[in-house]
């Protein structure tokens, strides 16, 4: 098999050959299909994530083949499309698995982290966090997103409420997807881009956003809730200045830079701020199953597997609109 390594900060991934991975007991052997690369990866490479299993295989939006079946695995079989996420594994003891936040395991494993991930040309996975993926349209490619942005956008957008005015703070791969949810709920979606990001604004309204403009302007109504997912502390203060009262404003990402000061008036009148962390089984198939219904439909920029590197970098950059994927194929 060949692989992406990632052996040391501040290098760039190097391609290996490796032995072809057994699947231990309860195990898949998956042939990957594509992976996508999300701001995570850049967390991880960044150092921002401090403490990966090095040398590692990034990637956590994985789809694959089974390949083969590992001891004691129940319902899949050999050839079937499956999805692997961020979480690869969970204590399923601790009193946070046994009270359905799973997300907030004391000893989890993740994806392209702690365990190998996607970018890689086979891989292995727990196969109790791994999803089969229905024949709904999309590509391979198409798919990928789902994994992670996806997911994420969606319990980002659970977390925020039943408000009807959303703002979306950062404008990639998960806001590109969640948007689509949110007008199929019937909401009005306030985009918030980089300064004198043209391209992007024009991109959400597309999309269906009512209004975009750059994340320092206030919208023309305050919104109910505001979803965060660019990594950048310095826009909860502005997110709670463009809310209304009772406003709840959630920070979706996994890392964000610190979040300055601010008056306690911002915050009063019963508004909130909560964090995502990670997802769980449940969130990943409640939003599989309404991505295939609505449907959801991503823009990805496609990659070879050789070629992460300029992924990353193009991400890093906002080079592109959607999202960034690996493809095997």
């Amino acid at each position: 098999m060949e692989a992406m390594l990632f052996e040391k900060s501040g290098q760039p991934l190097n391609m290996v050959h490796r032995p072809q991975p057994k699947p231990g007991p309860n195990q898949l052997l998956l042939d990957v299909l594509a992976c996508g690369v999300c701001r995570t990866d850049l967390h991880i490479i960044d150092s921002e994530l401090s403490h990966p299993n090095l040398p590692l295989v990034i990637g956590h939006e994985i789809v694959a083949r089974v390949a083969a079946l590992g001891q004691d695995v129940k319902g899949f079989f050999v050839g079937q499309r499956v999805g692997v996420p961020w979480v690869g594994k969970t204590c399923g003891v601790c009193k946070f698995c046994l009270s359905s936040r799973e997300n907030i395991c004391d000893q989890p494993q993740f994806t392209g982290y702690d365990i190998d991930g996607g970018y890689a040309t086979q891989t292995v996975a727990n196969a109790e966090f791994c999803f089969p993926l229905s024949e709904c349209g999309l590509s391979n490619e198409e798919l990928a997103p789902l994994l992670c942005a996806g997911v994420i956008g969606w319990r980002s957008l659970k977390l925020a409420g039943e408000g009807r005015r959303i703002g979306i703070y950062g404008f990639g791969a998960a806001a590109h997807i969640i948007i689509q949810v949110a007008l199929h709920q019937g909401r009005e979606v306030y985009a918030f881009t980089r300064k004198n990001d043209d391209a992007g604004q024009e991109y959400a309204r597309q999309l269906g956003a009512v209004w975009a403009g750059s994340s320092d302007e206030l919208p023309p109504h305050l919104l109910d809730a505001a979803l965060i997912f660019a990594p950048t502390g310095e826009l909860v203060p502005l997110a709670l200045k463009a809310s209304d009262k009772g406003a709840t404003i959630v920070c979706g990402g996994i890392h964000m830079s610190d979040i300055p000061t601010f008056p306690y008036s911002s915050l009063w009148q019963e508004r909130s701020i909560k964090s995502v962390a990670n997802l769980t089984r449940e969130d990943a198939a409640e939003f599989l199953a309404l991505a295939s219904r609505i449907p959801i439909r991503t823009k990805v920029k496609i990659y070879t597997l050789d070629d992460a590197n300029s992924a990353l970098d193009d991400l890093r950059h906002g080079r592109f609109h959607g999202a960034a994927v690996l493809s095997m194929a």
